[in-house]
């Protein structure tokens, strides 16, 4: 048998076709998109299997002329995959469609803030250098009711036992 290229070219259109889908905002087309790149997927694995032959069962043919049961378990697989994902995608859809009456991801302006800020590391920024909307929960400047919430915490976990031995012991227990 010789082999052809129409299978290779149908899989990179399927994939490239797949990948356009996936970039739009419209999350219809995102689903579009994905089922595509599992239709590809599946094909390429069906492809990468080998020459068709007789079933692999011992017994019932020679080694050599069995096909190879490894792709076709790999496809199985990968259509359940695809399947889960798409019903995930699908709930998503409904769910935005419920919200707001609308499938498109508009830009949010929280989006673009963050976005557009400096490419500065964490890990050096000071805390009261920030805008009070991007300080982190429980700063020094944050709400009186932040603080309630926390000594509630501390109420509610005052009586159980520590692993920190260098704590001292809460509400008059001894250890």
């Amino acid at each position: 048998m010789t082999p052809t290229v129409v299978l290779p070219v149908i899989i990179g259109v399927l994939y490239a076709a797949g990948v356009y889908l996936l970039l739009d905002r419209s999350l219809t087309r995102v689903l579009l998109g994905f089922l595509l790149l599992g239709n590809a997927t599946n094909l390429l694995l069906l492809s990468a299997g080998g020459p068709a032959g007789l079933a692999p069962i011992l017994g019932y043919a020679e080694a050599e002329e069995m096909s190879d049961p490894l792709p076709q378990a790999l496809i199985l697989t990968a259509i359940v995959i695809t399947f889960g994902i798409a019903a995930f995608v699908l709930a998503i859809i409904y769910r935005s469609w419920r919200l707001v009456r609308q499938e498109v991801i508009e830009v949010d302006e929280e989006d673009r803030r963050v976005a557009s800020r400096s490419d500065t590391d964490a890990d050096d920024i000071d805390p009261d250098d920030l805008a009070p909307e991007d300080r982190p929960a429980m700063h020094a400047d944050t709400f009186a009711a932040d603080n309630d919430i926390e000594r509630g915490l501390a109420r509610h976990y005052s009586g159980i036992a520590s692993d920190d031995v260098d704590l001292p012991p809460t509400r008059g227990r001894k250890r």
